[in-house]
C-alpha cells in the first residue's frame, strides 16, 4: 500500500511530464495509423505541443522567479531564478512548429487540386500509374 502511495505521489509531482508523454503518444499513433495528410499534420502538431509543454514544464522550478533583475539592484544568486532557456526553446520551436505546419498544408492543397485526394495509398497509386 506504501509503494502504491510513493507511486502515486511520483505520479501527481510528474504530472507534466506524464501528459505530455501521453499527448506525443497520441500525436505518434495519429501520425503512424491514419493514411490522410491533414490529420498526419494534426498528429505532427499534437507532438510539437507535448514536447512545448515538456520543455516548458522543466524549465519551470517552484519558488523561483522570473531571471529580470531591477536596476540598481545586486545580482542575487542564480538559484533564485527560472532557467530561461528552456522558455527561448518553446517560442522559437513554436515559430518553427507553425511555419513547417503551413508549409505541409499548402503542399498538400497543391496535391489535391492535381490529384484529387490526400489519401496516402490513393495518391501512391495514382503516381504509379502516370509513370
Amino acid at each position: 500500500m506504501e509503494n502504491l502511495i510513493a507511486a502515486l505521489d511520483t505520479l501527481v509531482a510528474e504530472r507534466y511530464t506524464v501528459a505530455s508523454v501521453m499527448l506525443f503518444v497520441v500525436g505518434l499513433m495519429n501520425l503512424l495509423h491514419r493514411r490522410d495528410l491533414v490529420r498526419k499534420v494534426i498528429g505532427f502538431n499534437i507532438m510539437d505541443a507535448a514536447i512545448f509543454l515538456l520543455l516548458t514544464a522543466q524549465g519551470y522550478v517552484d519558488g523561483r522567479s522570473a531571471p529580470m533583475i531591477a536596476e540598481g539592484s545586486e545580482a542575487a544568486a542564480a538559484t533564485l531564478y527560472i532557467n530561461p532557456i528552456p522558455t527561448g526553446l518553446v517560442l522559437t520551436g513554436i515559430v518553427v512548429s507553425v511555419s513547417v505546419s503551413a508549409f505541409s498544408l499548402a503542399l498538400i492543397q497543391r496535391i489535391y487540386r492535381r490529384y484529387g485526394t490526400t489519401d496516402i495509398q490513393e495518391l501512391l497509386f495514382l503516381v504509379e500509374g502516370e509513370d
